[in-house]
């Protein structure tokens, strides 16, 4: 059955913009507006920042706006307090990324079934391993209709992209190079290479680009060989200066990306 996710890349298979940002920062009580704020400027789809105390895979920026979030005081609870009704207006895909740990601590299909009370339709969870995903996790989180995304990176083996590919639904969360998340001003030739490769793999699946977007450079060059890209670190920055405006935040990631 298709969620939102999967009705987005049938209707609009290119050039999709995804936005990130951390629930809780700056602002304890900005989601639902960030979140209504970017549809109304065009974003295609919006990743919503579960904070968590050691978000491995990220880099400074973002592992300050979790630490933010926190002090503020957001929890995974709170963030689905948040969550609710959001749907009344909210038309676009709407996916949580968080770790294992505090997604765990809720409980997997408690969390699974908050996630489709609030109308999010997937969940990246960057330190699930997808074998576990596979044994203990899949069969809950399409129970209740939660698109799981797994990661790739440029050391993904081959044979794994594959398998990733044969059983998840949605889309591939490709991750740009082998580093933390961060803003970048290009793609060098070796990244640009790899997702070539990916893309002449004719993958069953759609992929998005994420971890260095921050400008058209970056953009263009990922949407070239996938159907989109994510931006995380550079809208988080915007949104801590703007404090809390999202609307100026990404106004100016707009204008970036012109640029």
């Amino acid at each position: 059955m298709l969620n939102r996710i999967n009705q987005t890349f049938k209707e609009n298979p290119k050039n999709l913009l995804s936005i990130y940002f951390c629930a809780g920062c700056p602002t304890l009580d900005g989601t639902a507006d960030v979140i209504r704020t970017l549809e109304k400027n065009g974003v295609d789809m919006i990743e919503i920042g579960i904070p968590f105390s050691d978000p491995m895979a990220d880099g400074i920026v973002i592992q300050d706006a979790a630490a933010r979030a926190l002090r503020n005081g957001m929890s995974l609870r709170l963030l689905f307090e948040q969550l609710q009704g959001i749907r009344r207006d909210v038309r676009i895909p709407l996916i949580l990324m968080g770790y294992l740990n505090p997604i765990m601590q809720f409980g997997f299909e408690a969390f699974c079934r908050k996630c489709a009370e609030c109308g999010i339709d997937g969940v990246i969870i960057p330190d699930l391993p997808f074998r576990d995903y596979e044994k203990d996790y899949k069969a809950i989180a399409l129970k209740h209709g939660i698109r799981i995304i797994m990661l790739i990176t440029p050391e993904t083996d081959e044979n794994r992209i594959r398998e990733i590919d044969n059983h998840t639904d949605g889309f591939i969360y490709m991750v740009s190079g082998a580093s933390v998340t961060g803003a970048q001003r290009d793609f060098d030739a070796r990244k640009q290479a790899y997702f070539k490769k990916i893309e002449d793999m004719h993958l069953r699946n759609p992929r998005m680009v994420g971890f260095g977007i921050s400008n058209r450079q970056t953009f263009d060059s990922a949407c070239t060989n996938a159907s989109g890209a994510i931006i995380g670190s550079r809208f988080v920055s915007l949104l801590n200066e703007a404090e809390g405006d999202a609307e100026k935040a990404i106004t100016q990631l707009k204008e970036d990306l012109k640029r």
